[in-house]
């Protein structure tokens, strides 16, 4: 594809030029342009200049009204994680002028050389288990590298709210469930098990915590492997993240695990299908090995994590249910991802009982 195949509206390339040669960047001509597949909220462009690959991420064509600063987060995430040893794409320039680009901020990063799980099994993971019981082992010690970073040191002291994160989780959440039935024609939320998850969920908070960088959507669909192994290519898709307790994206990993025993395997796509994943105990102790990501946390209370993370993606997701119902969406995947809301509720109270 050639640059000026590429809507304008998306992409300047002329633009972009000027404004990487500000930036020191090797001049050239734009080379192998391709959008990339990944996440619905935001655009992805690959290309080559002067014999480097970079990946351009801006937001859709159509901005959100948060689109722009949560661009911004993301950059300022992905230059505090450069040399932290977190697999992540790398920062190369950001530009969160939103004037330059027909009003939209955009960043460049590293491409990531790799493959998403939930969307394809090459070999030599396809046929080999114990290939893809490391890509498990290895989904928890990704997530244990970046919860090991101090947030103060690289510089992401002011980037959330940690004070009171965990006390304000349930209300937040209760009141987003609550704030979709304005929505026309939603009837309210079906949700056996919100009120007894809830109460749960206040009775047993943990004491005590330590605060840290959250990726805050952490799941197999946000990881790229190494074609050649179980590692971690990069985690992806920082949009969520803040400074809160690490523990839940644990929590979340657990939520999202592929059972089949639940059915939920079939969420995790071919690698779901393949199975030989290993068990959430054994996600756990891989998160455990390092002991600078849980030094002050407390992996003795992981099931309130987990337990809090299918509370509040149940509750995300019910919001295009609701959406549905108002004809902001299409009604199969309303009825989908109410199944699935429904599917993490039982999970969460399966979690409370066991």
């Amino acid at each position: 594809m050639q640059p000026e195949q590429i809507d304008r509206a998306l992409v300047d390339f002329d633009v972009l030029a000027r404004w990487m040669d500000g930036r020191g960047l090797p001049h050239g001509r734009f080379e192998d342009v391709r959008t990339l597949a990944g996440g619905t909220q935001n655009t992805l462009i690959r290309f080559r200049r002067a014999g480097r690959d970079y990946v351009l991420r801006r937001g859709p064509s159509h901005l959100r009204a948060r689109t722009n600063d949560v661009l911004r987060r993301e950059a300022r995430v992905l230059a505090a994680l450069d040399g932290t040893g977190v697999p992540a794409p790398r920062l190369i320039a950001a530009c969160p002028d939103a004037s330059v680009m027909g009003g939209a901020v955009f960043y460049l990063m590293t491409p990531v050389e790799g493959f998403n799980p939930t969307v394809t099994l090459p070999e030599p993971h396809a046929g080999d288990g114990s290939v893809r019981h490391g890509m498990g082992l290895n989904a928890a010690r990704a997530l244990s590298a970046l919860g090991a970073v101090d947030h103060e040191a690289v510089g992401l002291s002011d980037f959330g709210r940690p004070a009171g994160f965990l006390e304000r989780q349930v209300s937040r959440w209760l009141s987003e469930l609550d704030s979709y039935s304005k929505l026309d024609g939603y009837p309210g939320p079906d949700i056996p098990g919100v009120d007894a998850v809830a109460r749960w969920l206040e009775e047993r908070r943990p004491a005590r915590w330590r605060p840290g960088i959250l990726h805050g959507d952490y799941h197999l669909a946000n990881l790229m492997y190494s074609f050649d192994g179980p590692e971690v290519a990069a985690i992806v898709d920082w949009e969520m993240c803040t400074i809160g307790d690490p523990l839940l994206d644990l929590g979340w990993l657990l939520a999202t695990w592929p059972d089949p025993a639940d059915g939920s395997a079939a969420l995790a796509g071919p690698l779901g299908a393949a199975g030989g994943l290993p068990s959430a105990d054994a996600l756990v102790a891989a998160y455990a090995e390092r002991a600078d990501a849980v030094a002050g946390r407390d992996l003795s209370s992981i099931t309130w994590y987990a337990v809090l993370a299918c509370f509040k993606l149940g509750i995300v997701l019910e919001g295009t249910n609701a959406r549905a119902h108002a004809g902001k969406a299409t009604r199969e995947t309303g009825d989908l991802l109410h199944s699935i809301t429904l599917g993490l509720f039982a999970h969460a109270q399966r979690l409370i009982a066991s």
